[in-house]
Parts: C-alpha cells; structure tokens; sequence
C-alpha cells in the first residue's frame, strides 16, 4: 500500500465534478459540508474539460481552474483537481474513478458526490454500471426529494442503498448514500446572464473570484 492509500483509508477522498463556469457559493458550500457530513479527509473538486453531457464550458479551461483555485481558498482538506482539463478526449467521469483508484489504493474509501438530477440520467453516463466497483456514490437532495421510479435505477438504488451515514467507511466502495440537505438555488448560467445584462453578481461568488471574472473581463457577453 502506498503512503497515499495510508493516509486517506480510514476517512476517504470525495470527488465532486462540475464545468465550474465559474464556481459559486452554491458549488463550495455543498461540497464542504458533504465533507463534513461524511467526515472526509479531503474533497476534490473536478473541473470537467469537455462534458459529454452537457454545454460546454464558455471559458477556457485555465479560467475556470484558476477560479475554482481561489473560490478554494486555503480551506483545509478542499482541493482543485485539474486531471480532467489535462485529458484530450471528453470528460467521462468512469476514467476519472479509474485513475484516482489507481492513486489511492483498493482500500481507499472513495464517494462521487452527484445531484440527484443526475442520479436520475446515471444510467445515460458511460459505463456507468461500474462506478459501484469503484467509488461508493453519494446524493445530495433537497428536502422532499424523489427517487427514480422506472428503468434499471430502480434496481441499482434498491441493490446498494444503505442508510446509516457512517457504513460506507467499512469498505472502499459500492454504497449509495442519500443526504439530504438545504442546497443553496445558485446555477452558473444565472451568474453567466447577470454578468453579460452588466448586473451585480456579489454574494453569489466569492469575491477573489469576482476580482479575477474583472481583471480578466469573463462572461461581458
């Protein structure tokens, strides 16, 4: 085992994966306190460069890494993870588990945070059926949240959901986990639009983000 593995085997590593374009407070608040709620020893948040299931980006990949980075700040335990803006195909997020298990060992607890949105097209994402061999999977959910009714989520919910918060850390991988939690309603595409009608986006970014979107002149149109 290497001394990475060793390090993170008992409290484990999120991943928690976005254009960022550009990050806001709904972004870094959600992943913190998933962070806190597991008790993870580090999250890594995951600028995607080509998402094949969604827009793509409107800056450059090196615009939104440097965002996420001050969003960041010194937040102990958060970190921006470039792998996928260093890749030259689309961002399926399969290689990403795959390299970071890799990284960490086979006895490192990993949980991919997603919305529950995207719980609800999972069965459309690449290879998804193998995450679970990989990574245990974590839902954040807003108060009076549903879960899918029909096609194969039904079953893959049913075959790996627990409920007690702490279990998944018995094992690197091959839970689902629901947490329920009041998400803040901030999207990208509203900041992107307040920025180009010339409104003020304060409060629903981080203002070093806020300076560099200034200095740099992003999203005037």
């Amino acid at each position: 085992m290497n001394d990475l593995s060793a390090e993170f085997q008992d409290t484990g590593i999120g991943i928690f994966g976005g254009t960022f374009d550009p990050v806001h407070i709904g972004h870094l608040r959600t992943a913190l306190e998933l962070k806190y709620t597991l008790g993870l020893a580090e999250m890594r948040m995951i600028p995607s460069a080509r998402p094949p299931h969604r827009a793509q980006p409107q800056t450059s990949a090196d615009h939104r890494l440097t965002m996420l980075k001050r969003g960041l700040g010194d937040e102990p335990g958060m970190v921006a993870d470039d792998r996928e803006l260093r890749r030259e195909r689309p961002s399926f997020t399969l290689d990403t588990l795959l390299e970071i298990r890799s990284e960490v060992g086979p006895d490192t607890p990993l949980c991919l945070c997603i919305g529950m949105d995207a719980l609800g097209e999972l069965n459309t994402w690449h290879r998804w059926e193998e995450f679970m061999g990989l990574t245990h999977l974590v839902v954040a959910a807003r108060p009076g949240w549903h879960l899918p009714t029909s096609g194969k989520l039904v079953d893959f919910v049913h075959e790996h959901r627990v409920q007690d918060h702490t279990s998944w850390k018995n094992s690197p991988a091959g839970k689902l986990l629901i947490v329920e939690m009041t998400l803040l309603p901030i999207s990208a595409t509203g900041i992107r639009q307040a920025r180009a009608r010339g409104e003020s986006i304060r409060y629903l970014v981080p203002d070093s983000v806020i300076e560099y979107i200034n200095q740099n002149q992003l999203y005037n149109t």
